[in-house]
Order: C-alpha cells, then sequence, then structure tokens
C-alpha cells in the first residue's frame, strides 16, 4: 500500500505523470514501460503490486487499474541527441513557457511557485541553434531530496524528465498534454548537488498522440538516464456557432 503526498503533484489533483511512472518502474528490473490509465490520486491510498512475469499493477483500494508497468528493451528509448552544454542549457532555461505565462505554477517538476526543496523547478527552454522544439535547461538535486545514499530516488529522476517532453511541444506551437505512457531507461542516479543538464526534444505527432524523448546528463556530457514518452494532447475546443 502506498499514499503519494500533495507535494508530487503535477495537475492539480493528481499525482506528477513521471513520478507515477517511476514509482512503478523501481519494481521492474531495467528499463521499463508505464502507462497511466487514470489520474493517480493525491493523498489517497493506492496497490502497488508486481506479478511473477515482472509485470507491476497500481490500483485504488476499490480494485481499479490506475497505471500499469513492464519490461522493456533498450531499443524502444530513442538515442537522444548530443548534450548541450551547461551554459547552453542554462540560456535556454530562461525561455521556459511558464515564467512568462501561466504554465503549472505548482506542478512538483516545473512549477515556479515552489520553493527549492520543496519542488525540482526544472525550467526548459528552446536552444540556441537546435530544431525548434529541442529544450534544456539545467537541474541541481536539492538536499532534500537525498536517499539514505545521497542518491537522488529514481522516481524523482523520472518527475524531473516529465514536464520537458511535454515543453518541447509546447515550444514547437502544438500545445502540452498529460502523461499517458513513459518508457525509460536509468544508467546512473546522479547524487544530490550534483548540477545535471535536462534535454528534450519531439519525435512525431499523431493525432493527439505526442511522442517526445527526454535525456539526462551531467554537467560534463555523460548520460544518466533517458525516456520515451508519448503526450495526449488536450482535445480541441469547439468553435462557437
Amino acid at each position: 500500500m502506498i499514499s503519494v503526498a500533495a507535494q508530487f503533484r503535477g495537475p492539480p489533483n493528481s499525482v506528477n505523470g513521471g513520478y507515477a511512472c517511476g514509482l512503478m518502474g523501481r519494481l521492474v528490473d531495467g528499463p521499463f514501460t508505464a502507462m497511466l490509465r487514470a489520474p493517480p490520486p493525491l493523498d489517497t491510498p493506492m496497490v502497488l503490486t508486481r506479478a511473477e512475469d515482472g509485470a507491476v499493477r497500481l490500483e485504488s483500494e476499490a480494485g481499479q487499474l490506475i497505471g500499469e508497468a513492464r519490461p522493456a528493451g533498450p531499443a524502444a528509448i530513442p538515442a537522444p541527441p548530443l548534450a548541450p552544454t551547461l551554459a547552453a542549457a542554462t540560456a535556454a532555461a530562461a525561455g521556459f513557457p511558464g515564467l512568462d505565462r501561466p504554465f503549472h505554477p505548482i506542478c512538483f517538476t516545473c512549477g515556479d511557485k515552489l520553493d527549492e526543496g520543496f519542488g525540482l523547478r526544472v525550467f526548459t527552454g528552446q536552444l540556441a541553434g537546435a530544431p525548434d522544439g529541442v529544450v534544456a535547461g539545467p537541474w541541481t538535486p536539492h538536499a532534500a531530496f537525498a536517499d539514505d545514499q545521497g542518491l537522488v530516488p529514481a522516481e524523482v529522476i523520472w518527475a524531473a524528465l516529465d514536464c520537458p517532453g511535454s515543453v518541447s511541444w509546447v515550444v514547437s506551437g502544438a500545445g502540452g498534454g498529460l502523461l499517458g505512457t513513459m518508457t525509460a531507461e536509468l544508467i546512473r542516479r546522479p547524487a544530490v548537488g550534483e548540477t545535471c543538464i535536462v534535454l528534450a526534444w519531439p519525435i512525431e505527432r499523431s493525432g493527439r498522440k505526442l511522442i517526445s524523448g527526454t535525456a539526462l546528463f551531467t554537467a560534463d556530457g555523460e548520460l544518466l538516464a533517458k525516456s520515451h514518452q508519448i503526450w495526449i494532447g488536450r482535445a480541441p475546443v469547439a468553435e462557437a456557432a
């Protein structure tokens, strides 16, 4: 039985998608694909189980399926572009769209109204000289998120790589959406206080499906984690008659 505190919200009333996928992914050996079937509730008991075949299920106490995860092959995760320099990523972060208009101000990942150590404050913006939608920004994990080894928990890493995948499409002009599926591989967990670079890029749009890739690097360009994401774009608003 688990319960996720409101601190780790994405949308105002549900768990951050990357964080939820990361909780399920922790029970999978190696790369995983996690799919959200319903918004995970905040401050509410949920049941997290793993079957003998390695499949993981996240359910409500009443048995409603909220999410599921399974092992995935590394080939399902795209190779990221070359890591930008820390200086380039820092400059790009100033273009994060949530800094000059309402975005998700209380989101655990990208909320600009949350203090360091309570939210992650991962701000990504268009990378200079890169194709449209390639966004980047720096991230230094706060000591508040350290585990007993001084490392960042996996679910926090996947939260950090959640919103940038949507931002890549916002910057591209397609708008954002809700995370539906994350296929991810964790190579090395960074230590708290270790400066990292977050990178995201759009891959393909198919109807309301927005597909993107995200990656986490050290300041020197070492690849730490990468993911393939499927976002479900918001339904178009019907025009008034």
